[in-house]
């Protein structure tokens, strides 16, 4: 037997949309501004790191990250995302939401501040410092995953619940681009200040020692986002979810919801039913997986189909654009002009599609469902991403250029591939990047609701560490005489492609284990509440003045 729906968390579901709705919003999206911002920002400038601290004059070419060094650098924190995902989810299920909410926005505070720090008298001890930086940056980013979005969902009425949840992780969209922003502006500003000759020109003038405060200046402003919110964030009231299901104080929660939401509530109805035999299960328990190991799965194994790929696509754009032209050879621009290009190009991919396909979820995520959206953007990334592979030669050019422009391929339609490899970011967020992060929020009790959001997503981390590490090394060139200094060969960017696209298709098919959740209380998603109590009392809450 389940519990009676209490009248503070009926009074929730049915509360108006308000002002606190929004400011919960911003607090915990700004939380994920940083994540993204912080993940994102390195794709800008391993290429200057290359430059800066591993240029070899015997070469003839650009200095290059060598492959474990590139591999650790862009993989290391989703590795420390992972294991914050599961320690924080869990964490938030025993002390309560609010307790660890800003432990993990002060890690991110310190550890963006400290991985612009990173120092060191060699290459090999810059890189380390910066990778344990960047380690625990992401376990206090894994944090805040299953913790925004179980406070967002506790808080949030049933009518608007996904629309609020999808907005806090649209600020991912919006941190993307910013990051893309600042590295514009910082590698702009170098520039303008140390004029420096391309590459081909002049080998080491190419690369001004300056340029080392670039990528630390953009590394260091991922701080600030965090900060500004702390404060807030500490303000924040416990979810009165977990007050009055888990601390069992009903009266705190709907006090704690008075003082925030125009909603006031009937003490007498503010009372707790004893806990119900046979509703205290535990995780591993077998009831457990009667009841929710099936959506658990369905959850976990999606979001890691996913990340595969949607990792993959954002961490080497650049490296996408350099084969297909959309860039050009690194030896043509000097250091800070590649900063600049880079950021630029993946700018234009997050503003005309990332960032709309965020705010598409938001607005129709409450219409059409979370069901029908993931399984719509998945079909269509499966459909962009084969589009883009099978005639991936027809898209670049069959032909090298003659000189000067024998880096290059002619009669390629590079336009067409940029965009519709762009419709696949779009795709993605207006669909399974967003109800990833919003259905492991609303399917599962109270007690176990953190704690299972964490597990499902540090899934499509180990999703997005096969991705990163596996699309470095596998898209590289099936001839060894084509292969960047220090890489073994690999399947190439075509077969790599498709790789991405069958992950698609396989997400397409999993996404049938997982019911829709549009519309339905948490606790009648959860089993909290019996059968007779699934539509909510009718009795409505009292307004105040």
């Amino acid at each position: 037997m389940a519990r009676n729906q209490l009248e503070v968390l009926s009074a929730l579901d049915k509360a108006k949309t308000q002002l606190y709705h929004f400011t919960a919003i911003i607090i915990a999206g700004m939380g994920f501004f940083t994540d993204a911002y912080d993940l994102f920002c390195i794709s800008t400038v391993t290429k200057l790191l290359g430059r800066l601290y591993y240029y070899d004059p015997s070469t003839g070419k650009p200095g290059f990250l060598p492959a474990n060094v590139n591999a650790a650098v862009t993989g290391v924190a989703l590795c420390g995302t992972l294991v914050g995902q599961l320690f924080f989810g869990w964490l938030g299920d025993k002390l309560g939401r609010k307790k660890v909410y800003g432990l993990t926005l002060l890690l991110m505070i310190i550890c963006s501040l400290g991985s612009g720090l990173s120092l060191g008298s060699t290459a090999k001890s810059v890189m380390a410092t910066l990778c344990f930086f960047r380690f625990w940056l992401g376990f206090g980013i894994g944090g805040d995953y299953p913790l925004s979005a179980t406070i967002m969902s506790e808080y949030s009425n049933t009518r608007t619940r996904g629309a609020f949840i999808a907005a806090v992780f649209a600020m991912q969209g919006i941190g993307i681009l910013t990051g893309g922003a600042v590295a514009i502006i910082v590698s702009s500003a170098f520039k303008h200040a140390y004029k420096r000759p391309t590459f081909a020109v002049d080998h080491i003038l190419s690369t001004p020692p300056q340029a080392d405060f670039v990528w630390r200046i953009i590394f260091m402003f991922g701080a600030f986002p965090a900060a500004l919110t702390f404060y807030w964030r500490m303000k924040m009231p416990e979810t009165a979810r977990y007050t009055a299901l888990i601390v069992k104080d009903a009266k705190q929660a709907a006090a704690d919801m008075s003082r925030v939401l125009a909603v006031d509530f009937d003490p007498e109805q503010a009372t707790l039913d004893p806990q119900t035999a046979g509703d205290d299960f535990g995780l591993w328990s077998r009831q457990f997986t009667k009841r929710h190991g099936l959506q658990l799965f369905g959850c976990a194994s999606t979001w890691f189909l996913l990340d595969i790929a949607f990792y993959s696509q954002n961490l080497f754009q650049k490296d996408v654009f350099t084969q297909v032209g959309w860039l050009p050879n690194a030896s043509k621009m000097s250091a800070l002009e590649e900063v600049y290009r880079i950021a630029r190009a993946q700018s234009l991919i997050a503003l005309f599609s990332t960032v709309p396909g965020y705010w598409f979820t938001v607005a129709l995520v409450d219409i059409i469902g979370r069901f029908i959206i993931q399984l719509m953007g998945f079909f269509f990334m499966t459909v962009f991403m084969f589009s883009l592979a099978i005639p991936y030669y027809h898209w670049r050019g069959h032909n090298k250029c003659p000189p000067p422009n024998s880096d290059k391929y002619c009669h390629g339609h590079r336009l067409s591939f940029i965009i519709l490899y762009a419709l696949t970011f779009f795709f993605a967020n207006f669909g399974p990047n967003s109800t990833t992060f919003i259905i492991p929020a609303e399917l599962f009790p109270a007690r176990l609701r953190s704690t299972c959001h964490g597990i499902a997503a540090a899934s499509g981390k180990a999703g997005a560490i096969i991705g990163s590490f596996g699309f470095l090394y596998a898209s590289e060139s099936t001839k060894k005489s084509q292969t960047d200094p220090g890489y073994p060969t690999g399947i190439g960017l075509k077969n790599s492609l498709i790789c991405l696209g069958v992950s698609n298709a396989l997400g397409f098919a999993f996404t049938f284990l997982i019911p829709e959740t549009k519309g339905k209380s948490l606790e009648a998603l959860s089993g909290e509440v019996t059968a007779d109590d699934k539509n909510i009392s009718s009795r409505p809450p009292v307004l105040t003045a």
